[in-house]
């Protein structure tokens, strides 16, 4: 998978973010899809220090809750495909409407939607080049609770290999605007919604991407790269890329247990 050149430091740094209600195509909610949920939980609530609930008020799927800071932060659950994977949801005013305009703008519907009493409406789709996403529409749920502080989200990213056609997609679904920024051979895109930063999208461009197919890649904060990704390891995940300097920051692409992949992001460390 290729990172070392990896921009997501474009963006402007996050300061930490306690959320009551979330505007309508940012990123609300961070699912993994797993064939161990259980096992995915003895994972990363050592790696990020999260406690862990099971998901209420929902059939007994075996979905999980993952709380940081007492706040709920991401969700597990049974994969549908057997391919472990990290699924953004993005927030939305009516989930209905939005699944509707992906179809006909050439998504797919995965599944849903389905609603939970007094947390939310939510349904799992594809856009046109096959990157999983959700939408997530608030019923007293606006999503996590917290971002940008470690454990939790801080960044989403759509990496592509139709990238033109991604612009019109969820520019059509989500009011999405690009923001395009030119960086060696490849272009950047910073998607806007309202003027606001939302979520970035890289090209997969050239032959070391290899097979794998378009995505969507989830960032969480860390305080240390290098001892997050060592830690990893010892729980029995792995190191994609290693730990990286960008100017945003200090950067990895681990992969879990089970398979699923998913980046962090970290400072620098001061010169010795």
């Amino acid at each position: 998978m290729r990172r070392s050149d990896h921009p997501a430091h474009h963006r402007r740094k996050p300061e930490p973010t306690r959320m009551t209600s979330i505007p309508p195509g940012r990123p609300a909610w961070v699912d993994l899809f797993t064939s161990d949920p259980a096992a995915a939980a003895g994972f990363y609530a050592p790696l990020f220090g999260w406690a862990v609930a099971e998901a209420t008020g929902e059939p007994p799927t075996g979905r999980l809750v993952f709380h940081q800071q007492g706040r709920p932060v991401a969700g597990a659950g049974p994969t549908d495909d057997g391919q472990p994977a990290w699924t953004p949801y993005l927030a939305t005013e009516n989930v209905d409407t939005a699944c509707e305009l992906a179809t006909a703008t050439g998504g797919r519907l995965r599944s849903g939607p389905v609603e939970v009493s007094d947390s939310r409406r939510s349904a799992v789709l594809t856009d046109p080049a096959g990157a999983s996403f959700g939408v997530w529409q608030s019923l007293g749920l606006s999503g996590a609770e917290v971002f940008d502080v470690p454990g939790a989200l801080t960044w989403a990213e759509l990496t592509t290999r139709e990238p033109d056609r991604a612009k019109e997609f969820y520019g059509a679904v989500f009011g999405w605007t690009a923001d395009d920024q030119p960086m060696d051979a490849i272009t950047y895109t910073t998607w806007q919604r309202d003027g606001q930063q939302v979520a970035g999208m890289m090209p997969m461009v050239g032959e070391e991407w290899g097979d794998l197919p378009s995505h969507w890649m989830v960032y969480f904060a860390v305080t240390d790269t290098d001892a997050v990704a060592d830690e990893a390891q010892r729980l029995g995940g792995s190191v994609s890329v290693p730990p990286t300097d960008l100017p945003r920051g200090r950067f990895a692409v681990l992969t879990d247990p089970q398979g699923a992949f998913f980046s962090i992001l970290g400072p620098v460390p001061a010169p010795a």
